[in-house]
C-alpha cells in the first residue's frame, strides 16, 4: 500500500481547466472535496475500498462536476485544478485563489 501511496503522490499534479474539458465529456472527472487529501481518495479508489469511497459519496465528499459548476469554469480561463489519474478516472481539487 504504502508504495501506491508514494505512486500517487509523484504523479500528483496541477492542471488547467482546458485541459480537463475533454475528461469531462467522457464523463471521467471526480470532484473531492477540499477537506479530503486527494492522495486518500486516489489510494481508495485504486485499492478498492468500498467502504471509504461508499461514505465520501454519500456525504457528497466526492462527486460528478454538475453542470452549474462546469459553466463556471468555462468562464475562468484561468481556473488551475491540483489532478490525480486513477484509471479510469481524473480526481481533481479545485485550487481556490486567495
Amino acid at each position: 500500500m504504502s508504495d501506491l501511496r508514494a505512486e500517487l503522490t509523484e504523479i500528483l499534479d496541477e492542471a488547467e481547466w482546458e485541459w480537463l474539458i475533454p475528461h469531462v465529456q467522457r464523463d471521467a472527472v471526480i470532484l473531492v472535496a477540499p477537506d479530503l487529501n486527494l492522495v486518500d481518495v486516489g489510494v481508495a479508489i485504486a485499492s478498492d475500498n468500498i467502504p471509504s469511497v461508499e461514505q465520501w459519496i454519500d456525504q457528497q465528499l466526492i462527486t460528478k462536476p454538475t453542470t452549474v459548476q462546469v459553466g463556471e469554469w468555462n468562464g475562468d480561463h484561468s481556473k488551475r485544478f491540483n489532478t490525480l489519474i486513477v484509471q479510469p478516472y481524473v480526481l481533481v481539487k479545485e485550487i481556490v485563489s486567495a
